[in-house]
């Protein structure tokens, strides 16, 4: 694996690159230290730059980098991870600023690889075979069950904040709740279109988002098996800033730390912020440079409009909330988008308040949950920090 260091590199000898032990990122954390988390990421936002470019070096013969499919860290924010469109996945350790190791899962396929509360131990998607989930050790690439029962692929793995629960949604019109320590699920739900699921920051509640029926429902997840206690419909709160994407094309579905809020990602010129008590649409963050040129999950390719540059593979996300649930990232085509949703809604429309310039598309975005670190990537893979001369 290549890094290549960039302008906030330190430079002196020590490099990821060249196996030496770095601390030249200098990562900091953004939690701790008697220091409100709030205030410290309105300190950094602005300040992020990318700092360190990874390529695959074991893409030889003239064959086209791998798209990076999913971002995803471990819960001490220690090590990150990607499923790639090469059927491998990759494993780096962020503070040292260096790749660690690689998995394969050349028969069965992969996509949105999720770290379990063991930071050893991972659940991922298949692509190939059947539709099962895959439950891997990292430290010997053996695996330990398999989750089966959807019959149609899957299109979102969201883990339970504080134990081994987990959702999958699917393109067979079914979430299915699981837990990984047994191979049976521990409940089903059918639905229309039930592409992406996401957990409430308490464990307690999940969301369900169905574009094609363009709904978020809410769950109680101790009494899933009732109906949703709350039903948003997100063509009445959001059809006058951009009615196409009330029904199609959602990339990500998230909740702020804070509870509050719940992001609505799309593939369009803009992504939807929610209020999660009562799924009115608190702003609309508009896209300066256009959408994505990504499937949604659930999409077929022929929807896409075809053509190149990605555009036959699913998008896991492009956007999130940073640590606070003040600012959301969102991908571009030339670097990230920072949107404050303290701003003036007053039109209901948020433009970014900055904009991280680099010459890479920022295809997936994920924010560390621990440190002041972000990570994008489409073919590379891009580690972001705040610059300590900024």
């Amino acid at each position: 694996m290549a890094s290549t260091p960039m302008d906030l590199d330190n430079p002196d000898g020590s490099s990821p690159a060249n196996g030496t032990p770095s601390t030249s990122l200098h990562i900091t954390r953004t939690l701790g230290g008697g220091v409100p988390s709030t205030s410290a990421v309105t300190e950094v936002i602005a300040n992020y730059r990318p700092t360190k470019l990874f390529k695959r070096e074991d893409i030889k013969d003239g064959r086209p980098q791998p798209y990076i499919l999913s971002l995803d860290y471990d819960d001490p924010g220690e090590l990150l991870m990607t499923s790639e469109s090469d059927e491998t996945i990759q494993i780096y350790k962020v503070r040292e600023g260096r790749h660690d190791k690689q998995l394969l899962s050349k028969k069965y396929g992969v996509k949105l690889a999720k770290f379990t509360h063991n930071s050893s131990s991972i659940i991922y998607a298949s692509t190939k075979q059947n539709d099962a989930i895959r439950y891997l050790t990292t430290h010997d690439n053996a695996f330990i069950r398999y989750f089966e029962g959807h019959t149609a692929p899957v299109t979102c793995l969201a883990m339970h904040p504080g134990n081994d629960d987990f959702i999958s949604c699917s393109k067979d019109n079914t979430i299915r709740l699981w837990n990984a320590g047994t191979r049976n699920e521990t409940g089903v739900l059918y639905l229309n279109t039930p592409h992406l699921a996401a957990w409430d920051p308490s464990g307690q509640v999940f969301a369900v988002g169905s574009p094609h029926s363009g709904t978020v429902l809410l769950y109680d997840h101790r009494n899933f098996d009732k109906a949703p206690f709350a039903e948003f419909d997100i063509v009445e709160a959001c059809a006058s800033v951009d009615a196409r994407h009330t029904l199609q094309g959602w990339t990500t579905l998230e909740f702020a730390n804070d509870g509050r809020s719940i992001l609505l990602g799309t593939k369009g010129e803009g992504h939807f912020l929610l209020d999660s008590f009562n799924g009115s649409l608190k702003a609309y963050l508009h896209k300066s440079e256009g959408g994505s040129n990504r499937l949604a999950p659930g999409e077929e390719y022929t929807m896409n409009g075809g053509g190149s540059h990605g555009a036959n593979v699913e998008d896991s996300g492009d956007c999130c909330f940073s640590q606070d649930g003040r600012y959301v990232l969102g991908g571009a085509k030339k670097g990230v988008a920072v949107w404050d949703t303290l701003g003036n809604t007053s039109e209901k429309v948020l433009e970014p308040v900055h904009l991280l310039e680099d010459e890479r598309p920022a295809a997936v975005v994920a924010m560390n949950p621990r440190f002041n670190f972000f990570a994008t990537a489409d073919q590379d893979l891009v580690f972001w920090l705040p610059d300590p001369h900024a």
